[in-house]
């Protein structure tokens, strides 16, 4: 099965799309990562949660694309600091961003959707979670 973003080579046109996206909404924030041998492809990024009860306003989040993407959504983990909610994280860490239920027009739309999307919602998330 080939990978949905295509080959270092040649790279699909929804790599190309998610790749735009990101630079335009955030700029330098987040980097992408092709790992050299498979692999899922990644972005990385900080973010500054401007609220003032934080000590360090700092977040690194990573947003993870599955193998199934886009037919499945990417993944969302804020892996520093290491924060944790119950109701509202797996157990992994990734956090819980929409409910499938509310479909296509409310969650995630595989026609529509980007890495974008699920970084606003992760860092929507972390405003709602202080």
């Amino acid at each position: 099965m080939s990978n949905w973003w295509g080959s270092r080579k040649d790279v699909s046109p929804r790599l190309i799309w998610e790749v735009e996206a990101m630079k335009s909404t955030f700029s330098g924030t987040f980097k992408l990562h092709v790992p050299p041998f498979g692999g899922l492809l990644y972005w990385e990024g900080s973010v500054d949660v401007n609220m003032s009860i934080l000590d360090n306003s700092e977040h690194k989040l990573k947003i993870v694309y599955p193998k199934e993407y886009p037919n499945r959504p990417a993944e969302a983990y804020c892996i520093k600091p290491r924060i944790y909610s119950e109701k509202h994280q797996y157990e992994d860490g990734q956090l819980c961003l929409f409910n499938p239920k509310d479909g296509e027009n409310y969650g995630w739309n595989p026609s529509k959707s980007t890495a974008v999307t699920v970084a606003g919602w992760a860092i929507q998330w972390l405003y709602a979670y202080y």
